[in-house]
């Protein structure tokens, strides 16, 4: 292994190594949460909020403790664009940056999985009551 600017090299035990997250195993916990019921303040297992289902799945997808709150989640990760949105990547809604109302995890296909009075569902990202506000990418996937 070598540093980035290439002056020094060396040799790392590969258990010290561990493998970036993907986004399939982003969406295959946040699919897993599918069909769950809404509650407001609801961190899982069994029942969610919009930010608690993002912190939960983040938390066993990647080990990453999200913060607690859309608002919070927005204002604490690097932010990217439309163009620069992958799979895994968190939408949000408000009515401004600084408020910021419902998040959700980006599936693909102007799609996301969010918890919403309907439970935990996969619905697009540019729904009539929606108002699409940014985008960020807590942890890089591969």
């Amino acid at each position: 292994m070598t540093n980035k600017s290439g002056t020094v090299s060396g040799w790392i035990w590969h258990q010290y190594l561990k493998a970036g997250t993907s986004s399939a195993t982003v969406l295959g916990y946040a699919e897993k949460e599918l069909g769950k019921s809404y509650s407001y303040g609801a961190t899982g297992p069994n029942s969610f909020d919009c930010s608690g289902l993002v912190q939960y799945v983040y938390k066993k997808a990647a080990d990453k403790t999200l913060a607690r709150t859309a608002q919070a989640q927005y204002s604490d990760y690097t932010h990217v664009s439309s163009s620069s949105l992958k799979k895994g990547d968190l939408v949000f809604f408000g009515t401004s940056t600084g408020s910021i109302t419902h998040d959700g995890i980006y599936v693909g296909d102007g799609k996301m999985i969010d918890a919403q009075d309907d439970g935990v569902i996969t619905e697009s990202i540019t729904a009539a009551w929606w108002h699409l506000v940014g985008y960020s990418q807590p942890v890089s996937l591969s």
